[in-house]
């Protein structure tokens, strides 16, 4: 009896993270609002070959399209990163991680908050990019203010959804989010070196 309850809580974790996933990769088709997809189509055309490329498979296709996952996990891992290397510097950290669980949670929101922060930096720099690039159908205020927002909202969207991974399915939600997206483009990817070798 308890190794069905324990098939039975196996098979609803996964059918979760599936779902999750699932998820995710609707969210890589659903387009910045006010970009110009043939524009951004014939950019990625011009650029096969590039660390343009790579930085593309890693977001799982999404920045190709450039759909509001466009920085998929990117902030968060950087912020983790930041996190894990004052934790080990900063006075007030040091002293957080000895407090046990609570002070991981303190250090976790921490993390959250510098993914905001840094989501914000980077979709503003792809705003700008965007519109200087012609890549946007009215580059203005208004369609910065609007990418930017929409791009971090998609950044949270991710982190949250990569941390209800972790906690109701099975592994690291981040991770998983990270392996989806480079399994997706992978047939892309392998054609297109293929074609490159070609040439």
């Amino acid at each position: 009896m308890a190794q069905d309850n324990n098939m039975s809580d196996l098979w609803k974790r996964l059918r979760f993270v599936l779902g999750c996933i699932i998820v995710y990769r609707i969210g890589t088709h659903i387009p910045i609002p006010g970009i110009d997809p043939v524009r951004v189509s014939s950019l990625f055309d011009q650029n096969q070959g590039t660390i343009l490329e790579l930085f593309n498979l890693f977001s799982g296709g999404a920045l190709e399209r450039m759909s509001i996952f466009a920085l998929n996990v990117v902030p968060y891992i950087s912020a983790a990163i930041i996190m894990q290397l004052f934790s080990n510097a900063i006075p007030y950290l040091i002293e957080l991680k000895k407090e046990g669980q609570a002070g991981r949670n303190a250090i976790t929101q921490y993390t959250r908050y510098g993914t905001v922060a840094l989501a914000f930096v980077q979709a503003s720099a792809l705003a700008v990019t965007l519109s200087s690039s012609g890549l946007a159908y009215n580059p203005g205020t208004s369609f910065f203010v609007t990418a930017v927002f929409t791009v971090v909202a998609g950044t949270v969207f991710l982190m949250w959804l990569g941390e209800q991974i972790t906690s109701r399915g099975i592994g690291n939600g981040i991770s998983l989010i990270i392996t989806a997206g480079i399994v997706a483009n992978l047939p892309a990817a392998f054609v297109s070196t293929l074609q490159l070798g070609r040439t």
